[in-house]
């Protein structure tokens, strides 16, 4: 094998690796959303930047996992009984270009911390249902 040959074998090598680091993301995110309880949701920790994802309920807890990662730990829990839901928006001029198209910015109270997530209207109806059904902590109180 001559030197000629090394920046090709370099280059295939980097690009087959590309092509599999794709394949293992578009794999992740099919198993993800198989699981019941799962939607698209764009999130923003207290103002920070918007980041796509994908939510998924648990018995108490809602997870985040962040869709550009190969990680199978959620980036995000967040306790059933913690959150409060503060209510729903448009998306405002800004926030328009980060987020998916037609979605509605749900915010949320958790821990003393504002939450922002981006989903569709349906998603949000389910959000809610989930959040109002909460189970019952003690004796004589709800959520």
């Amino acid at each position: 094998m001559d030197d000629s040959a090394l920046p090709f074998i370099v280059l295939a090598a980097v690009f087959l690796l590309l092509a599999a680091m794709l394949c293992a993301l578009g794999v992740r995110r099919f198993v993800l959303r198989r699981t019941l309880g799962t939607v698209d949701a764009s999130i923003s920790m207290a103002s920070g930047p918007w980041r796509m994802g994908v939510c998924r309920y648990q018995d108490t807890e809602l997870e985040w996992f962040n869709l550009l990662s190969l990680s199978p730990v959620p980036r995000h829990r967040f306790t059933r009984s913690s959150l409060e839901l503060l209510g729903r928006r448009a998306p405002t001029e800004s926030e328009r270009t980060r987020v998916q198209a037609d979605v509605v910015v749900v915010e949320l109270k958790y821990l003393s911390e504002t939450v922002r997530f981006a989903m569709d209207f349906s998603a949000y109806a389910g959000l809610a249902s989930w959040l109002e059904a909460g189970p019952v902590i003690g004796i004589g109180t709800w959520r």
